[in-house]
């Protein structure tokens, strides 16, 4: 196993600083393009065709809300149902009882 000194670690954490002070804020950007760019084109989507992503995304949206309007809507609907079954079958229970 290799120990290291003080004085290589020291030497480290300075270049390794030393490195970060060289990378610009226009180099993080760079990077940062080019990692989306090639995110999106291995995804099978175009960097050039921007305007038809946007309308994808806000498709999905709609999509996306309209499903959950339909699931609430669907809830209330269990809801009822089960709230008029149970109303229903306690309707039918007195009147069986003051029937007889």
């Amino acid at each position: 196993m290799i120990r290291m000194q003080a004085a290589d670690v020291r030497a480290i954490v300075v270049e390794t600083l030393a490195e970060q002070q060289r990378i610009g804020p226009d180099d993080i950007d760079e990077v940062v393009l080019k990692a989306v760019a090639t995110t999106l084109t291995s995804f099978g989507m175009d960097e050039d065709d921007r305007k038809e992503l946007r309308a994808d995304f806000q498709h999905l949206r709609r999509w996306r809300r309209g499903v959950e309007q339909v699931q609430s809507y669907m809830f209330r609907a269990v809801i009822t149902v089960m709230v008029t079954g149970f109303v229903v079958a306690a309707w039918l229970g007195i009147k069986a009882t003051l029937g007889k």
